[in-house]
Formats: C-alpha cells, structure tokens, sequence
C-alpha cells in the first residue's frame, strides 16, 4: 500500500468553509502532500488523515529481556541460552 499524503494515496479531508479549505491546503503543500478537499457545509469536519500525517502513532515497544538463564519464550521449556539465543 502506498504512503498517505502521495499522488498514488492521496489525503482526504472534508471542511465546511473555503477558508479552512485554503488553509489545509496551504499546509499540505508546503509539506509535500497530496490532497483532496471536500468542502460540505451541512457535514462535520474531518481531517483525521492530516492529523495522522502530522502526528504519527508512536512504534509499539516491547520492554521484555529475556536472560540467558531464563526460560525461553518460543515454548521449548528450554533456557535462552540453548534454545534462540544463538
């Protein structure tokens, strides 16, 4: 799947002024994204895809460390160290 905000996946937003339309995309261009802008009074906004490209979920890390000494996590009931480790 292509990244969002690309010619191939653009960014889809809705607004209800053509203000907010100009300043979205003022926005978007000035980063290099590409946009497609639906401007709808009667609807609520949504520009949830701007907010994701401008705020990116942080990669989930995982605190666990496994010792050579303790079992291993794949299930064998051996230890690390004779198990995955190598």
């Amino acid at each position: 799947m292509a990244k969002t905000g690309t010619k191939e996946n653009p960014v889809v937003i809705r607004v209800q002024t053509q203000e907010r339309a100009t300043e979205l995309l003022s926005l978007s261009e000035s980063r290099g994204w590409k946009v497609i802008i639906g401007i709808e009074s009667d609807k609520t906004e949504d520009i949830s895809d701007i907010e994701r490209l401008l705020n990116p979920p942080e990669p989930v890390k995982n605190d666990i460390t496994l010792g050579r000494n303790d079992s291993c996590s794949c299930g064998s009931g051996k230890k690390y160290k004779h198990c995955c480790l190598n």
